[in-house]
């Protein structure tokens, strides 16, 4: 693991996403988004797509998280579903990618194990981070050999419903870093600076905090309901 990497520990990464429904959808503003972050104390960026990773890049040098969202008729999944999404993010080179590491089936009805042997054949180097619903999904990403292990999808699946990654002081996040070897990412709903604290507190590698900095639809919505 290099020093970008390892210079993860204990601390901040930002998700800076917009996707091309929303106000901000923009390599430029992605940019400049990752800039404000680094300026605040992040000292790391997850971002989506080429595009914006490549902006990203110039615009700070920090170790990215890099993800392609990307919707199939076939599956669930939209994390880096294919290795069509693993090529175009070779193409940038972020430090860390990212991927659906869930029970549901990607498209063509791969499943996750043969999916991570494909990357690993032909990316050996490359690390990579599991981004999970459940303790059980988890624990199977780190027993595959996941580089990192991220709460990113706790509620987002059929699986995980109902479930939240803050409930009964993080009990969830608490289980994976008690049975996993490898490093834990804490993502997910993780939208104040004392729950951000926690998290490393409690035994996460880093930290991924994304629509409270990163999304102003989503803060000024927040403000906007507490006066109706």
């Amino acid at each position: 693991m290099n020093e970008k990497v390892k210079s993860l520990k204990g601390k901040l990464i930002v998700s800076c996403q917009a996707l091309p429904q929303e106000p901000l959808h923009s390599s430029f503003i992605m940019g400049r988004m990752a800039l404000a972050a680094k300026e605040g104390g992040a000292v790391g960026i997850r971002a989506n797509t080429k595009e914006d990773i490549r902006e990203i890049q110039k615009m700070v040098d920090l170790p990215v998280i890099g993800i392609v969202k990307r919707d199939y008729a076939d599956s669930k999944v939209y994390i880096t579903p294919t290795m069509k999404e693993i090529e175009e993010l070779m193409e940038v080179k972020p430090e860390i990618i990212a991927l659906d590491a869930t029970v549901d089936l990607r498209p063509d009805n791969m499943t996750l194990d043969t999916f991570f042997r494909q990357i690993k054949e032909k990316y050996p180097e490359q690390l990579l981070m599991a981004d999970c619903s459940t303790v059980e999904e988890a624990l199977h990403a780190d027993e595959l050999g996941f580089d990192f292990i991220g709460t990113t999808l706790v509620g987002y699946t059929e699986q995980s419903a109902g479930l939240r990654i803050e409930e009964n002081d993080f009990e969830i996040l608490r289980e994976i870093v008690a049975k996993v070897k490898h490093k834990v990412i804490a993502e997910g709903n993780i939208n104040t600076p004392e729950k951000a604290k926690r998290v490393i507190e409690l035994g996460a590698f880093s930290v991924v905090v994304g629509s409270i900095i990163t999304r102003p639809q989503v803060i000024t919505k927040s403000f906007a309901e507490a006066l109706k």
